[in-house]
């Protein structure tokens, strides 16, 4: 089984992370009885289940990059500041 970021992890919620745990041993319990189309099937709803995680991941970023953006902005501003003749 392809296992998510520890990040993606970390931003489910817990009844996300209780099913994707749940669905991981599953998983896993196929792919040792090689049963892997089955487990195939369980990987394809993994997926599904850690997108909402993956969008607030990208999200934290989006925002970190503005923070980011509009601190080197004040920093430009700071510096421009006032003209002295």
């Amino acid at each position: 089984m392809r296992h998510c970021s520890v990040q993606v992890r970390g931003l489910l919620t817990r009844e996300e992370l209780d099913r994707y745990n749940g669905l991981i041993e599953v998983g896993s319990y196929l792919e040792d009885q090689n049963r892997y189309d089955l487990a195939y099937m369980v990987q394809k709803e993994i997926d599904l289940l850690i997108l909402p995680g993956i969008e607030r991941l990208k999200d934290k970023g989006r925002a970190r990059d503005r923070a980011t953006a509009e601190y080197l902005e004040s920093l430009k501003d700071a510096e421009g500041g006032p003209e002295e003749e």
